[in-house]
């Protein structure tokens, strides 16, 4: 492999040694800019990718890995993303907090509205873990938008099903902690308040559901079908529920599917599918570079299978595509998997561009927030990404490229940084370097960057508030109250609300619970994922 990559270093020096191949590049760029037409169809379908946590120095280290890992130096390396004709930044900061999580980021994506930390599908009025401050101020998301225009919708994640992203796009919950039942409080219980796994049932219909979570939806001491010794595995419901069965009876009369293993998946037939649940782990999936191929299919399996089951209506679709596992490969400081997972993100929204038509479909690209996740030293041309820089540091001690701010690496013995000259930092263990000694490294943030082709991707310019992308979702494909653009008109609405209850009651709770609601959100800060 090295002298592979020698041999392209030397043929890369000397091609770009030459002024031409510069000015060349330069000139088919400017040359594409220039004969690019504005797609201003109505979008039929929409295809939203998310990645969470996939700050602008992933997405960067995350490019250079992916042409590293097919023996080129990685730099010039050209991802799917990156071809994507429109870009801008979003700022990602939450109605209570400078830096916010995925529950607050993904309510602004997706339901239009900014909230404050660790709420779910609610508006700031709302107060994290408070029930009561809940009721009446649920707001809905683009997938619902898009299931009331007729639209098929679906959601892939690499995490549990449950988990904030997926979840914002049908529940509506004062905690993104309260997964199931039994992860709630009495208190919110007897308010009233519901779990959010019981809520992908009730709340809308939707058509294909991807992902892990397996022990949210059965009842307490249920034994996993995968892992029936382990105890950690098993069902969690107190209700006694079985919701994967009260899923499939609520189907009858349709070709419905419950598939827990990828050999099930396999043998589901898309053309004549009408639902599918699929639920490869009691929690989170395995990270890719983990992921038993015979049990578990990857995210480009996944995407695949949702697109083609979902593009059968004639009316189109909506897909939530989640890239959850980038994220959580951060808080562990491990940026080996971070990367991988952003690298099976690439390849998936690659494949989701195989299956549709950009002149009838919208891709939306972005991340929800970054994290403090640092590529520093002046390495080489083509030096790995996950390697040390090549000038110490004044301890006279090496470091790698890709550190922390904060998080797990930090690593202070008799007042000295670890020596990792004889450590592989390349491998899928190594924890990275952090300034500041946390359990969990934290989210960072500064702005994100959003993507897009197809109908209207022009909409998605400059430097936005993070609310704003449902709303241009929403408008290019005529989903929601804003119906300007397939009417032909360009005048504003007379109203548009991202409400879907009467939200007199929006501000009843609001002195009494905010101190309580502010609390509860620092301390909820601890166990973040």
């Amino acid at each position: 492999m090295y002298g592979a990559l020698g041999m392209i270093m030397q043929h890369i020096r000397v091609e770009e040694e030459n002024p031409q191949f510069w000015r060349s590049q330069a000139q088919k760029t400017l040359d594409t800019a220039l004969n690019r037409k504005l797609n201003t169809n109505v979008a039929k379908n929409i295809l939203f990718f998310l990645g969470d946590g996939m700050g602008i120095t992933t997405y960067t280290a995350a490019r250079i890995l992916k042409g590293q890992l097919q023996n080129h130096t990685g730099e010039e390396t050209v991802m799917t993303m990156d071809t994507f004709p429109h870009v801008g930044l979003v700022k990602t900061y939450s109605v209570d907090f400078q830096i916010a999580d995925s529950a607050a980021t993904a309510t602004a994506y997706l339901c239009g509205v900014k909230t404050n930390l660790n709420t779910v599908g609610v508006s700031a009025a709302a107060r994290n873990g408070v029930c009561r401050s809940q009721k009446g101020n649920e707001v809905t998301s683009i997938l619902k938008w898009a299931k009331d225009a007729g639209k098929s919708v679906g959601i892939v994640t690499t995490t549990r099903v449950q988990h904030a992203t997926p979840a914002t796009s049908y529940a509506h919950s004062a905690s993104r902690k309260w997964y199931s039942d039994a992860d709630m409080p009495a208190a919110a219980k007897r308010d009233g308040c519901t779990d959010i796994a019981s809520q992908l049932l009730n709340n809308t219909d939707i058509d294909v559901i991807i992902g892990g979570g397996r022990k949210y939806m059965t009842p307490r001491g249920t034994k996993d079908p995968e892992y029936p010794r382990d105890f950690s595995s098993r069902g969690k419901r107190q209700d006694k529920r079985n919701l994967i069965s009260e899923w499939q009876s609520m189907k009858l009369g349709k070709v419905v599917h419950y598939v827990w293993n990828k050999t099930d998946f396999d043998a589901v037939d898309p053309e004549t599918t009408d639902y599918l649940m699929a639920l490869f782990e009691p929690g989170d999936l395995r990270y890719e570079v983990e992921r038993d191929p015979n049990m578990d299919p990857s995210i480009v399996e996944t995407t695949e299978k949702a697109i083609r089951i979902l593009r059968k209506n004639p009316k189109g679709f909506f897909l939530l595509v989640e890239g959850g596992r980038i994220d959580q490969a951060h808080h562990d400081g491990r940026a080996y998997m971070a990367l991988h997972e952003a690298v099976a993100l690439d390849n998936a929204i690659a494949k989701g561009l195989e299956l549709t038509n950009e002149e009838e479909t919208l891709t939306v690209v972005m991340a929800d927030h970054s994290h403090p996740f640092t590529f520093n030293g002046y390495p080489f041309r083509g030096h790995s990404i996950l390697g040390k820089s090549p000038l110490w540091a004044k301890d006279m001690l090496p470091y790698t490229t890709l550190m922390y701010g904060n998080g797990p690496g930090h690593k202070i013995t008799n007042g000295s940084r670890p020596d990792i000259r004889k450590v592989d930092t390349k491998t899928k263990e190594y924890i990275q370097l952090s300034a500041v000694p946390t359990d969990s490294a934290t989210h960072s943030g500064e702005d994100v960057a959003v993507l897009a082709r197809g109908p209207m991707a022009h909409l998605f310019y400059g430097v936005q508030e993070q609310n704003y992308i449902a709303h241009a979702m929403a408008y290019a494909a005529c989903v929601g109250t804003d119906l300007r653009h397939c009417r032909g008109q360009t005048t504003p609405p007379v109203a548009y609300t991202t409400n879907n209850v009467n939200n007199k009651a929006g501000g009843a709770h609001r002195p009494a619970v905010l101190i309580s609601g502010l609390l509860g959100t620092l301390v909820a800060l601890k166990v973040l994922i």
